[in-house]
């Protein structure tokens, strides 16, 4: 789609830009005086939207903020730490549990030692893509520490075009919810991304539709590979707690531990030194998605390939993989002579059996 400026959360389009300087005043308080709290965009979407190749696009912007990055992640490897692209930003890794409820207590603590801070200007937390964005949004109002020094001022759902009808159409077991339509339905802005993966023009307003449904309030912008203004995004003011509490009047009240995820998901995480045979390496990645793919709703890794020391990147949604190496712009850089070439791989999905995992990729090492 050409770029374009939405003018209607209804109108769509993409949009390059750079955000202007805003601080943690640039909102106002209810009673007109500048709001100095820190602003906090929370970035959410189903898993493999997008999120961090978004939260990467922020990071690099030529906005000239301080910014601080929490990272969640679903499953025992942490991987995104080596996929965020580090500046002078602090990026923390929370990969112990779900922001949403097991590790909220860590979220809090994480928001005070921040706050000590000195010119910091925004924080982002990217959640896992398992998380319900309702219990996050609830820790800035019914903590009074984390009031004090912190304002919402948006969330922002990323929307994997292609895959987002089957995630939407999941059946869950009673009492567990859909965390996809969540992400949508507590969403201030929502980024329609991989609008290119699309079959054509029906499909996408298929798409459109449906989420409509879930969500008529958020503004939507479409987007290829996360490309987006970044004004649209961060320093809006956009979350609205009255509306919020008119749709879900136990909002403030409600225990964040009673949010339950599908039993049947579940990740395997994998830690191996090597350098990998990059043939092999390919043949596995290309049986698994062949085989697996629908069960596997993410995967992604960090890998060390025999004879370079480029770093290799994989990130691949159901059937859907794409590689790339530190040799290309956005994949970070090489391995470093004092780096322990660890292989970080995470996959995330129904029916994954952890040894063959594991013994499968371990065959693709170089030296057994």
């Amino acid at each position: 789609p050409e770029p374009n400026s939405p003018s209607s959360p209804h109108d769509m389009g993409t949009a390059k830009g750079s955000l202007p300087r805003v601080s943690a005043g640039a909102s106002e308080s209810n009673e007109g005086a500048p709001d100095k709290r820190i602003p906090v965009t929370v970035i959410t979407g189903f898993l493999g939207s997008g999120k961090t190749t978004l939260v990467n696009r922020i990071l690099t912007g030529d906005h000239g903020l301080k910014i601080a990055v929490i990272e969640n992640e679903f499953g025992e490897v942490g991987i995104d730490d080596a996929l965020v692209i580090h500046g002078d930003e602090d990026v923390v890794e929370m990969n112990n549990g779900c922001i949403c409820c097991t590790v909220r207590g860590d979220l809090i603590r994480i928001l005070a030692k921040l706050a000590k801070r000195k010119n910091l200007d925004a924080i982002l937390i990217e959640t896992t893509g398992l998380a319900d964005p309702a219990p996050v949004a609830q820790t800035f109002f019914v903590d009074d520490e984390v009031q004090q020094s912190y304002r919402l001022d948006s969330i922002v759902t990323v929307v994997d075009a292609k895959h987002v009808i089957q995630h939407l159409d999941d059946i869950k077991p009673e009492g567990v919810e859909n965390e996809a339509v969540e992400q949508i339905a507590f969403a201030d802005r929502i980024l329609l991304n991989k609008v290119d993966l699309l079959g054509g023009e029906t499909e996408k307003q298929e798409v459109i539709k449906r989420i409509k449904a879930i969500n008529a309030f958020a503004p939507m912008l479409e987007s290829v590979r996360s490309e987006v203004d970044l004004k649209w995004l961060m320093g809006i003011g956009a979350f609205d707690l009255a509306r919020i509490m008119k749709e879900e009047p136990d909002f403030l009240t409600s225990e964040g531990a009673d949010h339950q995820h599908d039993s049947s998901v579940t990740s395997v995480g994998i830690e191996m030194e090597g350098a990998l045979d990059i043939r092999a390496l390919n043949s596995w990645l290309n049986t698994l998605l062949k085989e697996k793919g629908v069960d596997l709703f993410r995967s992604k890794g960090v890998l060390s390939v025999e004879g370079t020391d480029e770093k290799f990147v994989f990130q691949g949604v159901h059937m859907l993989m794409a590689m790339g190496s530190s040799a290309q712009e956005g994949y970070g850089r090489d391995w470093q002579p004092d780096e322990k070439r660890l292989n970080r791989l995470v996959f995330i999905g129904r029916n994954l059996d952890r040894k063959e995992l594991t013994d499968s990729f371990r065959a693709c090492l170089a030296t057994l």
